[in-house]
C-alpha cells in the first residue's frame, strides 16, 4: 500500500478508536432514561457510575503516560480497545447487577483513559512529520467527531430495533455500540506499522524513553504553560454549547429549534482540518494560529454580547455558528501545540498525561462555574459568561506565544 494512503488511513482508523471507545462510559448522554430503566437504578446511582469513571480517570492520566512513552503505542492502543468491547459485553449481561457494573466502569477507566489516551495522540504525531502536526490532528479530530455520531447512530438503531422494549433496546444498543470498538481495533492492527515513526530521529539512542527523563518533563516549564494553553482551548470548546441556552432564553428561538442549531454546531467539528492546514500551511506554527484564533473568538464572543434585542432570531442563531467554527478549528489542532513546545517523541505520552489532567479540567469546572452565573443573574448572566471566555481567549493567545518562545529557545 502506498505509504501515503497508508498515513492517512491510519488517522482515520485513530479517529475511529477515539470517537467509539467513549461511547459506553458516556452513553447516559444518549440513552439516559434507558439506561436507568434497564439497570433499575436511580439518578444518583446513575451519577456514581460517571463520578467514579472521570475520578479515577483522573488518577491514571499521569501513570498512563508514562507506561505509554514506555510500550508500543500500537498494541497499547488495540488492547484498550479490545478490553472496551469486552467490558461493553460484560455490561450488557450484567446491567442489573449494580456492583458489577461499578467495577465495569472502573474497568473502563483502565481501559479508556490509562494509557489509551496518551498512546492516541502520542500516535497521531508520530505518524505525521514535524511540519504537518496541526494537519494530522485536525483530520484526526474530524474523524473522530464523525466516529462518535456515527456509533450513536448504530446503537440507537439498534435500540429502536426492539420495537419499545426499553431493556431490549438498551441491552442491543450497548452491544452494538461495544462492538465497533473491535473494528477500530482490526483496523489498527492491520493499518498502523509497528513504531509508525515519520522521523528516524525517534530511533535514535537519545530519544528512547527513559524513565529518569519523567523528572525532566515534569520540572520542564514548557508543559505547563502548554497544558494550559490547552486548558484554555477546552475551555472555550466546551463552552460554545452554552449557545444553546443562550438562544432560547435570550433571544428566544424555541427548544426545538436550538437542538437543531446544536446539531449543526457539533458538525463543525469537520471543519478541524481546516485549522490544521492554516496552522501548517499558513502560519508555519501552531501556536501562532492559535494566537490568532484565540484572538478572533475573542472578538466574536464580544460581538454577541452587542447583539440588538431585535435582531431576526434565525439570524442570531446562524451567527452564533461563527465563533462555534472557529472554535472547533482551533480546538481541532490544540494537542499539537506539544511539538512547537519542543517535548521529545520519546516523551510524548507523559507530557500529555500531564496536559489531560490540567487540559480537561474545563469539562467539570466551567458548568459549575457558569451554572452557578445563569442562577444568580439569569439571562445577564451569559454576559458574564462571555466575558470570562473573552478573558480566557487572552490568556490562550498569550500562553501560545510563550510556548513558542520556549520551544524555540530550547532548539537552539
Amino acid at each position: 500500500m502506498n505509504s501515503k494512503i497508508r498515513k492517512y488511513l491510519t488517522i482515520v482508523a485513530l479517529g475511529m478508536a477515539g470517537g467509539s471507545i467513549y461511547f459506553l462510559p458516556y452513553i447516559k448522554f444518549v440513552f439516559y432514561d434507558a439506561q436507568i430503566a434497564s439497570m433499575g437504578i436511580t439518578n444518583v446511582q446513575s451519577g456514581l457510575l460517571m463520578t467514579v469513571y472521570t475520578v479515577v480517570n483522573m488518577i491514571l492520566y499521569i501513570p498512563g503516560g508514562i507506561l505509554a512513552d514506555k510500550l508500543s503505542a500500537k498494541k497499547s492502543l488495540i488492547f484498550s480497545l479490545a478490553a472496551t468491547s469486552l467490558l461493553a459485553y460484560v455490561y450488557a449481561f450484567t446491567m442489573k447487577n449494580f456492583v458489577v457494573s461499578m467495577i465495569v466502569y472502573l474497568g473502563l477507566s483502565l481501559s479508556t483513559a490509562f494509557v489509551f489516551w496518551s498512546s492516541l495522540m502520542k500516535a497521531v504525531r508520530i505518524v505525521g512529520t514535524e511540519e504537518e502536526q496541526g494537519f494530522m490532528y485536525g483530520v484526526y479530530y474530524a474523524c473522530n467527531g464523525i466516529m462518535n455520531a456515527l456509533t450513536g447512530a448504530i446503537a440507537l438503531r439498534f435500540f429502536n430495533s426492539a420495537g419499545g422494549d426499553m431493556e431490549a433496546g438498551f441491552f442491543r444498543a450497548v452491544v452494538s455500540g461495544g462492538s465497533v470498538t473491535i473494528v477500530a481495533a482490526i483496523l489498527l492492527a492491520v493499518l498502523m506499522k509497528e513504531g509508525n515513526q515519520a522521523s528516524a530521529a525517534v530511533d535514535s539512542e537519545e530519544d528512547k524513553f527513559k524513565f529518569a527523563d519523567v523528572g525532566k518533563v515534569l520540572k520542564n516549564p514548557v508543559v505547563w504553560v502548554a497544558s494550559f494553553v490547552i486548558f484554555c482551548g477546552d475551555g472555550i470548546y466546551t463552552s460554545v454549547s452554552y449557545f444553546n441556552p443562550y438562544l432560547t432564553e435570550v433571544i428566544g428561538i424555541t427548544p426545538s429549534d436550538s437542538s437543531l442549531i446544536s446539531v449543526f454546531r457539533q458538525g463543525l467539528l469537520l471543519l478541524a482540518p481546516v485549522g490544521g492546514i492554516l496552522a501548517d500551511k499558513i502560519f508555519k506554527s501552531t501556536c501562532k494560529w492559535l494566537t490568532t484564533a484565540f484572538g478572533i473568538v475573542a472578538l466574536l464572543f464580544a460581538s454577541v454580547m452587542f447583539i440588538p434585542a431585535s435582531i431576526n432570531p434565525t439570524v442570531a442563531s446562524v451567527y452564533t455558528l461563527v465563533p462555534s467554527a472557529v472554535a472547533m478549528m482551533l480546538y481541532g489542532v490544540i494537542f499539537s501545540v506539544m511539538s512547537e513546545a519542543g517535548i521529545p517523541r520519546a516523551l510524548t505520552g507523559t507530557a500529555i498525561g500531564i496536559a489531560s489532567i490540567i487540559g480537561y479540567t474545563p469539562d467539570s469546572l466551567y458548568s459549575l462555574i457558569f451554572g452557578g452565573m445563569l442562577d444568580k443573574f439569569g439571562g445577564q448572566g451569559y454576559n458574564y459568561i462571555f466575558t470570562f471566555l473573552i478573558i480566557s481567549c487572552v490568556i490562550g493567545a498569550v500562553l501560545a506565544q510563550f510556548v513558542r518562545r520556549l520551544g524555540l529557545k530550547a532548539a537552539e
